[in-house]
């Protein structure tokens, strides 16, 4: 026990520390700043602040961006007062321990004083706001036209860009899905919200980098977000019925026909929508994964051109809710039905390279694709008295496609030469069911949580394939260029059925206010069983009975299994500038297959050890930066490790690897982020670099004195790659002038097999872009838009080598107003194209649009435009694309010019007032 003397020594030496403390403190001099704004986030000029500190008091008007500053105050608590006429007074105060050598004070919202509220007149809305995961963009600070939809409002928004396909890019990432007051609008297909939301119904837009719903509902961020959209409607808006119905005919047989109606009760939606066109219009995101779609890149938002490949003609239906089962559960589902037929008409040019030859496969195609696709959704969401959460959402999808595949081919090398034609005619049925199902439990005790994931898959999948493959072989080594026939004829019947489940577990305990402990654990199964036949057709037809390839067929079960328990550690500091997180897991795996004919066992296993990391730093209000790694594995897809040989392409062979390993990818990546919203200008900037172990790389030989290629698969070392993106957006030179500046340079180390020799593909993609929009309310609008795109790849094997491939593209958009009702639109884009082969080479098409637009009937509910498509009849989908050692070139037919006269109605009622 402590005796009297040592309390009072104790209590006096205490007190002579915390003497010297304070005057030290008070002698000290600081600077203090601040902003002040008013409720709408504009910054306030001539705001009288007014500073009392320990020696005295300060005093000084806000600059016209809303800053003030004081230097030389005495460290100490301080008195802040705000007054400006029309505006209610504000005190703050603060103590010294929240003051440090240069402080900024949190930002004053001044709100205008009750009795002159009819005098204050808010003359600018904010226009975007940025939060930590979120952008939000008010929509009152733009001036959109009165019929304008939202896939047109979103081109006029800083930081997004929508290409002419109707994909959403929002900085720098697709768009994965659309929600409406925080429920997703016909399951969340972006083309449908777009494509049939008026602009003048939101009020505000929001882009947020969504998780996923198991990693939201723990409060916690990991992996790389999503970027989805969440609309928030106007309050006269949420009771409405709205519709439109537009038909259309033109020239070379193109027809229109759409339409569509929805209702919104505050919260309960019903909608309705339909389409027949052959104008390469979609209303669903969803959809078959065939029909010439294919993935969308940032580069191609500059061209005017259509870019998909093909000529389609799409029928298109589908039906979405959504209601309030009871106070704490609701209910929103949809189905979706497309049609779709294809024709593409193209030529390409592949060349393989070798260290003693190069072979060369150019043909000339004609794919015609039919697809069939049906999908059905619910999505239940319950929140119990107790405040746990259960979401389940079911999703059916069946489909039927039909391919007929047309091809003449004509390979050669350094000796023989193969003129012939490859033909397949194909159907695949394919009925799917998936069921995500989440619970999240309820504790009285801030910060502790519980939550759990399921995601069960069963689907299977039924291919018939009849192939016929002929050529003529002519050897330029022998005597008088001597001939050989190939002929092969093959019906293949293939039959897999898929099984998989996830689950996931996750306890959370907070150990103080600012950091928190995480136990988690995760299963998943994967189970295939797969069955495949080969009749040789000309053999039954000789024979009379069909005759089966025994060494083509298969009868495999293949099984992936894993284990993962990890633990991670999170941390908050008290200001909330600076978080990060530590975590370990291990995940044992078991990777094996079966093969019933000749009773062989393929097996893997391993145990991964997986760290992950995390660190987020706030810089300012303003100012952001993070940086974070994380370990995924990557299982092998069925394709690569069936263990047969597939001849049905006879010059081009395809042999599994039953003893393939899983991937392990290291992922680290950083991000800067800053933003003044004073002046409406916004920067970012990504870098990441992922290491993958265990890579799953291409294994190809060259058949002796053949133009035969065999590909199989095994895992190698070496591989990496380095990406990095920017964006830059700013008003330019006044608020009509809005610049956007993004580029990305990636960086990718490729390895592989050639013929029994690693070969090292060091490949450079580089990509900038330009976009500048003027506008002037009511008379016209423009936008120009320049894309420089260049694509090198060198070999170091069989000699070192590079092969680049450059576009350029340059566009002009402008939109004209005549009067209120009549407008007038011109677009004009040039792509250059440099380092493409074969027919590819030197095609840099030139594309004009251009349309007139009449509006009539009251408040403009009728439209009656003339579109003339293409004008000059040169659009051509050009690609290229590199793997190991082979580099393919592409050119495809697109939709070219046409000339169309459509009528759109539009119907507005609202609720009749009580």
């Amino acid at each position: 026990m402590a005796t009297p003397r040592f309390r009072l020594h104790f209590i006096f030496l205490f007190s002579l520390v915390f003497i010297s403390v304070t005057v030290n403190a008070q002698s000290k001099k600081i600077t203090i700043e601040g902003l002040v704004v008013d409720t709408a986030g504009i910054p306030l000029k001539g705001v009288s602040v007014r500073l009392i500190a320990p020696g005295g008091a300060f005093t000084q008007a806000s600059a016209a961006n809303g800053r003030y500053t004081f230097t030389g105050v005495p460290l100490g608590q301080i008195r802040v007062t705000y007054s400006l006429l029309g505006y209610q007074i504000t005190d703050k105060a603060y103590s010294a321990t929240e003051l440090v050598t240069k402080s900024s004070l949190p930002t004053i919202i001044l709100s205008p004083q009750s009795e002159l509220l009819k005098e204050v007149v808010i003359v600018k809305t904010i226009p975007v706001i940025y939060k930590q995961d979120t952008v939000q963009y008010n929509m009152n600070a733009y001036n959109f036209q009165k019929r304008l939809l939202l896939e047109d409002a979103l081109k006029q928004l800083p930081n997004i860009q929508v290409s002419r396909d109707g994909s959403v890019f929002a900085f720098g990432k697709p768009i994965t899905s659309v929600q409406v007051e925080g429920k997703k609008f016909f399951g969340g297909d972006v083309l449908t919200a777009t494509r049939n939301l008026p602009a003048d119904f939101v009020k505000n837009l929001q882009i947020i980098d969504y998780y996923g719903d198991y990693n939201t509902s723990k409060g916690t961020k990991s992996g790389e977000p999503e970027k989805i959209i969440n609309i928030v409607l106007k309050d006269d808006k949420k009771k409405i019925v709205f519709g439109q119905v537009t038909g259309g005919i033109g020239t070379e047989d193109r027809y229109l026909m759409s339409g569509g109606i929805n209702k919104f009760n505050d919260g309960q939606e019903l909608s309705l929508i339909g389409s027949i066109n052959n104008t390469n219009t979609s209303l669903f995101t969803f959809g078959s994964p065939s029909g010439g779609s294919r993935e969308r890149s940032m580069g191609e938002l500059a061209d005017f051109a259509d870019p998909t490949d093909g000529l389609n003609t799409t029928t298109s239906l589908g039906g979405s809710f959504s209601d309030n089962l009871t106070k704490t559960t609701t209910v929103n589902g949809q189905y979706t039905f497309t049609k779709r037929q294809n024709l593409i008409d193209g030529n390409s040019l592949l060349q393989s390279v070798y260290s003693s030859n190069s072979i060369f496969n150019q043909e000339d195609y004609q794919v015609d694709t039919k697809d069939f696709s049906h999908r059905m959704a619910l999505n239940f969401d319950s929140k119990f008295k107790n405040n746990d959460i259960l979401k389940i959402e079911p999703v059916f999808s069946y489909s039927r496609t039909y391919i007929n595949n047309y091809r003449e081919k004509k390979l050669r090398n350094n000796v023989l030469t193969n003129d012939g034609t490859y033909s397949s005619i194909s159907k695949n049925f394919s009925p799917n069911l998936d069921i995500d199902a989440l619970y999240s439990k309820f504790f009285k005790k801030p910060g502790r949580k519980l939550v759990f994931n399921m995601r069960m898959s069963a689907g299977s999948s039924s291919k018939d394939e009849q192939v016929t493959d002929r050529y003529i072989i002519q050897d330029a080594m022998k005597k008088n260029n001597s001939y050989s026939f190939f002929l092969q004829r093959q019906y293949i019947e293939t039959v897999s059925d898929n099984r998989s489940i996830k689950l996931n577990g996750s306890y959370i305990e907070p150990i103080n206010s600012q950091s928190s402990l995480e136990v988690s654990y995760e299963f998943e199964r994967n189970d295939i069983d797969a069955n495949r036949r080969v009749e040789d057709l000309e053999r039954s037809q000789l024979l009379g009975y069909m005759v089966f390839i025994d060494s083509l067929g298969l009868n495999y079960d293949y099984k992936y299994s894993s284990n993962q328990t990890a633990i991670n550690y999170q941390y908050d500091s008290r200001d909330k500038k600076f978080k990060y997180n530590l975590g370990f897991g291990v995940q044992p795996l078991e990777i094996s297959g079966r093969l019933y004919a000749e009773d062989e066992q393929y097996t893997y296993d391993n145990v991964n050890l997986i760290p992950t990391a995390g660190f987020k730093w706030k810089i300012n209000d303003q100012t952001d930066f993070s940086i974070d790694y994380m370990g995924k594995n990557n299982q092998p897809n069925f394709y690569q490790i069936q263990p047969i040989r597939d001849v049905s392409n006879s010059q081009n062979i395809i042999v599994g690897n039953p003893a393939l390993k899983a991937e392990f990818t290291n992922r680290i990546s950083s991000r800067f982020r800053k933003s003044i919203v004073s002046k409406g200008q916004y920067f970012e900037a990504n870098l990441s670099y992922n290491f993958v172990q265990n890579k799953i790389a291409t294994d190809k030989i060259s058949l002796n004195n053949t133009t035969v290629q065999q590909t199989s698969y095994q895992n190698m070392s070496g591989y990496y790659d380095i990406r990095s993106y920017y964006l830059f957006s700013s008003p330019f030179i006044s608020d009509d002038f809005q610049l956007n500046i993004n580029g990305n340079g990636d960086f990718y180390n490729n390895v592989s097999m050639v013929n029994k020799a690693l070969v090292t593909n060091r490949q450079f993609i580089y990509s900038q872009s330009m976009q500048l929009r003027y506008m002037i309310d009511d008379i016209m609008e423009s936008e120009f838009n320049g894309n420089y795109m260049l694509n090198s790849a060198t070999y170091k094997w069989p000699f070192k080598s590079n092969i680049t491939a450059h576009s350029f593209v340059l566009s002009l958009g402008n939109k004209f107003y005549f009067n209120e009702h009549m407008t007038l639109g011109v677009e004009v884009s040039q792509r250059f194209n440099d380092g493409y082969r074969g027919t590819a080479k030197n095609v840099n098409p030139t594309v004009i649009n251009s349309y007139f637009e009449c509006t009539f009937l009251p408040n403009k509910l009728a439209m009656l435009r003339l579109q003339g498509f293409d004008l000059l009849n040169q659009n051509t989908g050009i690609s290229r694309e590199i793997l190991g050692n082979d580099i393919l070139d592409i050119r495809n037919n697109r939709l070219a010019r046409y000339f169309m006269l459509s009528l759109n109605l539009r119907l507005q009622k609202y609720p009749k007032k009580s």
